[in-house]
């Protein structure tokens, strides 16, 4: 033999780890998902297989069921009529008149003999009717006897020749009659029956005497054997066991082996308890429990089928379903195996060039379909990002050669044509236009756009405008192309050939370009160029642009202005100048001095409209109206003599003018200084009439006071009186009057009445008539009730107390 002995291969706790980690990191491969699906697959008709397997049992294990139910039924109906026939002759028996008369009669001792002779011939005759009835007799309690068809016993003597076999006592006997049940089925022994204790008795108590006290007991006996022909028909079937239960669960037949319910309960004792069947106990393993109650008789039929019988059926079914299994489960692991292979192949070549190309990168993604997905995506990423550096790169050229354009600074070795055309710009014709926009609130769309620097926020403002310029003018069959040109947005128009009415179709497209802004809250001022002819006539066109751009000023924001309505004698009109003569500055003056804003804002409106209502007014002598206009104001302010001089010292309302960029604006600033300053002289001149009107009132009131005192004794004095005197209407007068003395003149009439009264009224010689006339009332009424009125007291009491 040879000594040859094999290498032995020792690993490391490191490499088996390092092995572990492996195969713990390609449990992510498409190979694992793969035989993951397939397992799925191949799991659905496994458990299709086992459902139709599990239905069929359970149809089968019904079927058996239900066959058995149906002889449980058939069984049931067989014993059912044994059992209504010892029930039907139990009822004739106890009502019986012959029966009733001997129990229940109070007739002398010595005629119930005769009776019990007449009732056991009577027997004769149930015994011959009732021929599968083997044995009945009724135990008469009071003479101590049996009677039985055709004799009468003592009870012993009827005991030991019907149940004396040994297996029941004659105490046993009686303790059975005698137990407190209306009706039972209980087993008894039976001398005439073939096997002993076969016998089922129904045994049916006597109604009671007057007395309370038992009469007797009728017992009806029926052979054994006549039930075990319904038991063979089931249990040859199923080889089942079979059993009836009386009223309490007491087993009174069964097909067991052996013919006492000793041995039967000796068989059955996991399903008793005492002497009773638990129907509700669990059946044994490998046994099915089955019951059904009886109506007619009270009695419980009751089948314990072993499981092996319907499983012994179903064996067939079970076999095929599980070596159909184990062929699937062969068969689908061999074609795994091989659609694996193959379909895998191409993938890892695939897998093996992207790695082979990465080689340097290290392995992370053990996922081959993940890592094809993110080497297509790097690629497919670099490369739009190469057309976005290319496309921001033409965009920024494309801005750049127009600027030069816009500026004038043509190339004459840049052929313009070619570089529309690389551009991807048409040149429709050699008409070019400019249009001119600028956007008034970027602030406020600034704010409005959170979370955005100030570089993105102005590219999406321009970005919006572009769009829709462009496409405007291309649905009016031009092109426009739109960049940014020192902070403005500028469009180059390519107007097309044959164009008729160039200008009206500029000032649609910046119409319609203007309201559709106002969309996204953009105010925008437009300003349109004229026509020009070959690429010099770009720079003109946007010279005009901006030319009429500074016209905003004059003509306000938020308009369209085209270069073609501010161009017309602009010399002429200089030389003429504006109107604002001294008269008219005197007149302003005048005006805002007495105070009145509504009629110095209209005549400031009237010389404003004057001047700006003209076709078109240089931006010099617009400025310089305005500031002449702010110096009529401040000449106002010296005339009326500014107290705290806040108006003069305070530079802002000028600077603020200077800052705004039209005249409209320059204008409502105007008007805000010209409510400042009439308020002003209004405040002032309210003050100066005040104080003379304050002295007046005084005087006023100081000489109705004195008229009062002079006047007090006549009786005709009144507020009426009195305005008639100083020609006022009265109550006007006292109106004045309490505004400076805080009392009406009736009040101070009445007090100084009252005044003067008191002194005469301590000196206690004239009534109080008498002193009412001297103060000037006319009856001595109203002088108590004017006294009590503003003293508190009568005049009585008061001279009383004084």
């Amino acid at each position: 033999m040879s000594n040859y002995s094999f290498p032995t291969i020792v690993l490391t706790s490191e490499e088996i780890l390092l092995n572990l980690q492996y195969l713990w990191r390609k449990r992510k491969s498409i190979v694992v998902t793969w035989l993951i699906s397939y397992s799925v697959v191949l799991f659905v008709p496994i458990v299709i297989s086992l459902i139709i397997y599990s239905q069929a049992s359970h149809a089968l294990k019904g079927e058996i069921h239900r066959a058995n139910d149906s002889l449980l039924k058939q069984m049931r109906y067989t014993i059912d009529n044994q059992i209504e026939l010892m029930k039907r002759l139990s009822m004739e028996i106890t009502w019986n008149s012959k029966l009733q008369g001997l129990v229940y009669s109070s007739k002398p001792s010595k005629e119930a003999p005769f009776t019990a002779y007449q009732l056991v011939n009577d027997f004769r005759l149930y015994k011959t009717s009732y021929a599968s009835i083997d044995e009945f007799y009724v135990v008469w309690n009071r003479d101590g006897s049996v009677l039985r068809p055709g004799n009468v016993r003592d009870m012993e003597t009827a005991f030991h020749a019907v149940h004396n076999t040994g297996g029941l006592t004659y105490l046993q006997w009686l303790d059975v009659l005698r137990r407190p049940v209306q009706e039972r089925f209980v087993l008894l022994p039976h001398q005439d029956a073939a096997q002993t204790q076969t016998s089922i008795a129904h045994i049916t108590q006597l109604p009671k005497d007057l007395n309370g006290e038992d009469t007797g007991t009728v017992v009806v006996l029926a052979n054994t054997a006549r039930f075990l022909e319904a038991f063979k028909n089931i249990s040859g079937f199923n080889g089942g066991k079979l059993l009836i239960l009386n009223q309490n669960d007491e087993i009174l037949l069964s097909n067991v082996p052996g013919s006492s319910a000793t041995q039967a309960e000796g068989l059955l004792e996991p399903f008793m308890d005492g002497e009773r069947f638990r129907l509700d106990a669990e059946p044994v393993k490998g046994s099915e429990l089955m019951s059904i109650h009886s109506a007619v008789s009270g009695l419980k039929y009751v089948l314990i089928l072993p499981s092996s019988l319907y499983w012994k059926k179903a064996e067939y079914i079970r076999s095929f379903t599980y070596i159909s299994i184990i062929i699937s489960l062969i068969g689908a692991g061999v074609l795994t195996w091989f659609f694996m292979r193959r379909n895998y192949s191409p993938i890892q070549q695939l897998v093996q060039s992207l790695t082979d190309k990465n080689a340097q990168e290290e392995h992370t993604e053990w996922n081959e379909l993940r890592l094809i997905q993110r080497a297509i995506l790097n690629v497919r990423s670099e490369k739009d990002e190469i057309a976005l550096q290319l496309q921001k790169h033409q965009q920024v050229l494309r801005s750049n050669m127009i600027n030069r354009l816009l500026k004038g600074k043509l190339d004459p070795l840049v052929p313009y044509e070619e570089a529309f055309k690389s551009f991807h710009m048409k040149q429709l014709s050699d008409q070019f236009a400019v249009i001119l926009f600028v956007v008034e609130n970027d602030e406020n769309l600034y704010a409005k756009l959170p979370g955005m620097d100030d570089n993105e926020q102005s590219k999406l403002i321009q970005f919006i405008i572009g769009n829709v310029v462009e496409e405007l003018a291309a649905e009016r069959q031009h092109a426009g192309y739109v960049v940014e040109v020192d902070d403005m947005m500028v469009c180059l128009v390519n107007l097309a050939p044959s164009t008729e009415n160039e200008q009206q179709e500029l000032h649609e497209i910046a119409s319609v370009a203007q309201d559709f802004l106002k969309r996204y809250e953009m105010d925008i001022t437009v300003s349109i160029s004229g026509q020009h002819f070959s690429w010099p006539g770009i720079g003109l066109a946007y010279q005009e642009a901006v030319d009429a751009m500074e016209y905003k000023m004059v003509l306000g924001k938020r308009g369209i202005i085209a270069y073609q309505e501010i161009r017309r004698y602009p010399a002429e009109q200089s030389q003429h100048g504006y109107y604002y003569p001294l008269q008219t500055e005197q007149q302003l003056i005048n005006f805002i001095k007495t105070g009145d804003f509504e009629q110095a804002s209209a005549f400031m409106n009237e010389i404003t409209t004057r001047n700006f209502s003209q076709p078109v007014m240089s931006l010099t002598l617009a400025r310089c109206l305005i500031f002449n206009l702010a110096g009529t104001m401040m000449k106002a302010i010296h005339e009326l003599g500014d107290g705290d001089g806040s108006l003069l010292e305070n530079p802002l309302w000028m600077d603020k003018m200077m800052a705004y960029d039209t005249l409209q604006e320059m204008q409502e600033e105007l008007h805000l200084l010209l409510q400042e300053v009439c308020d002003c002289a209004a405040a002032k001149r309210a003050y100066n009439v005040s104080r003379e009107r304050e002295g007046s009132l005084r005087d006023l009131t100081n000489n109705v006071a004195r008229h009062i005192e002079e006047n007090f004794q006549d009786i005709n004095l009144n507020v009426n009186a009195i305005g008639e005197h100083f020609e006022l209407k009265g109550s006007y007068l006292s109106k004045l009057f309490k505004s400076q003395t805080g009392e009406g003149i009736l009040d101070y009439i009445h007090k100084y009445r009252i005044e003067q009264a008191k002194p005469i009224m301590r000196g206690k010689r004239e009534s109080i008539t008498e002193i009412s006339r001297l103060v000037g009332y006319n009856d001595a009424a109203t002088f108590i009730r004017v006294f009590k009125k503003y003293e508190g007291i009568t005049p009585g009491k008061y001279k009383e107390l004084y």
